[in-house]
């Protein structure tokens, strides 16, 4: 499925207040998870209130240990800092990787704003080097543009 596809079915899943938004960006995760083979491990991180810290919200793929990220720490708490997307087409290049699995070979992380304020982020991790292009970033930033909506 393209990402063109997807699009439409994330705006449905946003749009649907009979869910709770915890169920509705699980959802998401699903989505992405199911329908982009190389989105391995898909999930938010939200900043927890005043805290200079993210918290893990819902996500789609192996456990992870990393329910608290602290700003700085990690690609995740690199983006919290910099307010920037955050490619990694090769953990293993990356000095401050946080590692939540010998399989994840790259990361993708994209920040999430409400009034021009980080409020979280998606991370996805891929079992596959370097499979993260410019349309993912493009579709990504789409992703943390609906999801905000769910915060305002």
């Amino acid at each position: 499925m393209t990402f063109d596809a997807l699009k439409p079915k994330i705006k449905t899943i946003v749009k649907n207040t009979e869910c709770s938004v915890n169920e509705r960006l699980l959802q998401i995760c699903q989505l992405l998870e199911t329908h982009i083979d190389y989105y391995n491990w898909v999930g938010f991180y939200f900043r927890n209130g005043d805290k200079q810290e993210l918290l893990l919200g819902p996500y789609v793929g192996a456990p992870t240990d990393h329910t608290v990220i602290p700003f700085g720490k990690g690609i995740c708490g690199q983006v919290a800092v910099s307010n920037q997307n955050f490619v990694v087409p090769d953990v293993s290049t990356q000095h401050n990787y946080i590692a939540c699995s010998i399989t994840v070979k790259a990361e993708i992380v994209i920040p999430i704003f409400v009034n021009r304020k980080n409020i979280g982020q998606i991370d996805i991790d891929s079992n596959t080097i370097d499979p993260f292009t410019v349309d993912d970033e493009r579709f990504l930033e789409f992703v943390c543009r609906k999801v905000a909506k769910l915060f305002v």
